[in-house]
């Protein structure tokens, strides 16, 4: 058995080392009794960090912060810069409040209540707290709770789920960290380094980093048409050309479609819309067949939305007379962090919908194996708590009860907002469902800072400024959108 060095040895092997100034340099402290006092396995019990090497003859080494990332990191690391924009104007928000200004909160995604605490659906909370011991300390298998995988398929589908089984379709799902998750797996899995992915111009703004995270390139279509066209929330040429676009330069196309209640705008698509944004992937499929073709519906906030199913109604109406395309896979991603204010616990699935029944459950194996190797496991307690929730009859009413609460105060704010910036002709895109409101400008980050000054708080992004509906209290709606449509005439005008 290898034996401890003395304290001497130690400190002497400590001289060989070079060593900076502070914080980096440090020295043996001689004569210090401290010094002399050593560790039963022969460690030294202190060390003091504070009078520079140089004092002591010793080599000193300066590297800059450049110098160091340079010699650390590859450039792909180096790039990342930074803090999250929606948490830096939070940041904002909290230190205007502390200050004691009458400052009014826009900018989280995340729904408070009229008080600005935040509104938590109180049967998910006394449900989490009742679990077992196991299902808080235990593991949860790789790819989930295959109960909650069956919960996850019903509550991301809904209640079609088994009109489209009836149809000859097939689904698995992985449980994930939160939805999040279900992106990453998506990227990771479904496309290669180097691909193109298909994003709506108008996103949430960490779509870019889980696509740069991936080693994906990035193409857009319009959120909304800006010319003629068959529907006013589609721009079904430009989604048809870029579809062609990708699929005639790479094996596979992946797009992410946030929708019902889009962040960052609220919008959210009809029955028109839907079947004609599925109908161009049908088509693009059919006219690469040696092309897969992914349509990746993000359904985050779909609890919210006048249709939370819309989705699965359009997908069964047309799959109920047209034949589905063997290259062409629709996939969920299902989060509870809305639907069961359970942001914090990080609780997802990806839910793959497919004629092929071994393709869906070698998909469900490839995400396993890819969660594995990025966040080991999604937690187990999340999906116990769900499970014990929609598995009983009482809960899962109470459950929807508060949800129904939750989706009147959003419903409540957003009309009333929608009507003031309305009759005061400022340009608001179409917001429906969900948490946000966007409105569209040409220099969205000085509106910001103008309307900061009066301490309304929102999300300056590329081509607008993003509106929280879910965090601006009711009786702040007033006073939150009279400052908006004062900053953007200020600056817009």
């Amino acid at each position: 058995m290898r034996k401890g060095r003395s304290g001497k040895a130690a400190l002497a092997q400590c001289d060989r080392i070079p060593r900076d100034t502070q914080p980096f340099s440090y020295r043996r402290n001689v004569g210090s009794s401290r010094q002399r006092g050593n560790h039963p396995n022969g460690l030294i019990t202190d060390c003091a960090f504070p009078k520079p090497a140089s004092r002591l003859g010793v080599e000193v080494v300066r590297m800059d912060l450049e110098t160091l990332e340079n010699t650390f990191l590859p450039d792909e690391s180096r790039v990342k810069k930074g803090s999250d924009n929606i948490f830096a104007w939070y940041g904002r928000y909290q230190q205007a409040k502390a200050l004691g200004e009458p400052a009014i909160n826009g900018t989280v995604g995340s729904l408070l209540e009229n008080d600005g605490s935040l509104a938590i659906n109180s049967v998910v909370n006394e449900t989490l707290r009742v679990q077992s011991d196991f299902d808080i300390s235990s593991y949860a298998p790789l790819s989930g709770l295959p109960e909650f995988n069956s919960l996850a398929s019903e509550l991301a589908i809904g209640p079609r789920l088994a009109s489209l089984r009836d149809l000859g379709l097939h689904t698995s799902a992985v449980a994930t960290p939160g939805g999040t998750g279900a992106l990453y797996l998506s990227a990771r899995t479904m496309l290669a380094v180097g691909d193109t992915i298909l994003l709506r111009s108008l996103h949430w703004g960490p779509y870019d980093t889980l696509a740069s995270e991936c080693g994906l390139q990035v193409r857009h279509w319009p959120i909304l048409p800006e010319g003629e066209a068959p529907h006013p929330k589609v721009d079904l040429q430009t989604l048809e050309i870029e579809l062609d676009a990708i699929a005639s330069s790479q094996d596979r196309v992946l797009s992410w479609l946030n929708d019902p209640a889009h962040n960052p705008t609220g919008l959210s698509l009809d029955g028109d819309g839907r079947e004609l944004v599925l109908d161009a992937f049908i088509n693009c499929a059919r006219r690469h067949p040696k092309v897969g073709i992914t349509l990746f519906l993000d359904t985050a906030y779909a609890v919210y939305a006048e249709e939370p199913y819309g989705w699965s109604e359009t997908i069964h109406t047309k799959f109920s007379w047209v034949e589905w395309p063997e290259n062409l896979l629709i996939c969920w991603a299902f989060s509870a962090s809305k639907s069961h204010t359970f942001y914090g616990m990080r609780c997802g699935s990806i839910v793959f919908l497919h004629p092929s029944e071994d393709y869906v459950s070698r998909l469900a194996e490839i995400c396993s194996v890819t969660g594995r190797g990025t966040w080991s496991l999604a937690p187990r307690l999340p999906q116990a708590t769900l499970l014990d929730i929609h598995r009983d009859e009482e809960k899962a009413a109470a459950w929807a009860a508060e949800r129904d609460r939750l989706m009147a105060l959003l419903s409540s704010r957003r009309a009333h907002f929608n009507r003031l910036i309305e009759a005061a002709g400022i340009p608001l895109m179409p917001s429906n469902d969900g948490y946000f409101a966007f409105l569209p400008c040409d220099d969205p980050l000085s509106i910001a800072e103008k309307a900061a000054e009066s301490h309304f708080y929102a999300v300056p992004m590329t081509g607008g400024i993003r509106i929280g509906i879910c965090s601006i209290a009711t009786h702040d709606i007033d006073r939150a959108a009279e400052v908006l449509i004062a900053s953007w005439r200020a600056v817009e005008e």
